[in-house]
């Protein structure tokens, strides 16, 4: 088995529900969450559980990971993140045991436990039996460990592939949250707010539409680094 601290990061960065851009009913939701755990023992005393299983699925790009480390601080808790070239360049035998010891490690400390690309832990390496009766039991592993997560820690589970996660797993979580491609009045709104703290003589650029949040960020960013390094030039020869 692997050294528990060559599977986990500890993700430090701080980032708000504010700062990042979602639809309406997302962040309704998401809201709805945060305020489940700010009023997590009273609603325990009528039964009703706070949700702590979160499956985000959807498109590349259009705020996944934004949303996992944005919840983690809303709730105040530390987030762990599964480093998952380490879990899947393993042994397939082992697989099970080293998801067991991170699960145990975020349960301990009412942590969020954010598993991205959730679809490769149990997507099948091979066709011969031998592999496919093992991903099969990695996926018994999984669905067992999240029935029995415990109610004070949080696991959010991302995929952009969620037509190929197994169905079972997919039930377990009590909130499902699909992510689309932006809409051009959202990509304006992103690129009126990404673009407000440059000066003026740069805030026009020519948008692109019918990508993600991520996109337009790199080509916005690529286009105002570009114009930038031209009026450092232009100061320079006039100097």
């Amino acid at each position: 088995m692997m050294n528990i601290h060559d599977l986990l990061i500890r993700e430090t960065e701080k980032v708000s529900l504010d700062q990042i851009f979602l639809e309406h009913d997302i962040r309704r939701m998401l809201t709805q969450l945060v305020r489940e755990y700010s009023y997590s023992s009273e609603l325990r005393k009528y039964g009703l559980p706070v949700s702590n299983k979160i499956l985000l699925h959807g498109c590349s790009g259009c705020g996944k990971t934004m949303t996992a480390k944005a919840i983690a601080h809303a709730v105040t808790k530390p987030l762990y993140v599964l480093n998952l070239s380490n879990i899947v360049n393993s042994r397939i035998g082992e697989t099970s045991q080293n998801i067991k010891s991170i699960f145990e490690k975020a349960g301990r400390e009412n942590a969020v436990l954010f598993l991205d690309e959730f679809d490769q832990i149990g997507k099948a390496r091979g066709n011969d039996d031998k592999d496919v009766g093992e991903m099969r039991r990695l996926v018994n592993t999984l669905i067992q460990l999240i029935d029995h997560f415990p109610d004070d820690a949080l696991l959010v589970c991302a995929t952009n592939h969620i037509e190929i996660i197994d169905i079972a797993l997919i039930r377990r979580f009590q909130m499902r949250i699909g992510f689309t491609m932006p809409s051009d009045q959202a990509l304006d709104d992103f690129y009126d707010d990404l673009l407000r703290r440059f000066p003026s003589e740069f805030q026009s650029i020519e948008r692109r539409y019918d990508i993600s949040y991520a996109e337009a960020k790199d080509y916005a960013f690529s286009v105002l680094k570009a114009r930038l390094i031209e009026s450092f030039e232009f100061q320079k020869t006039k100097a």
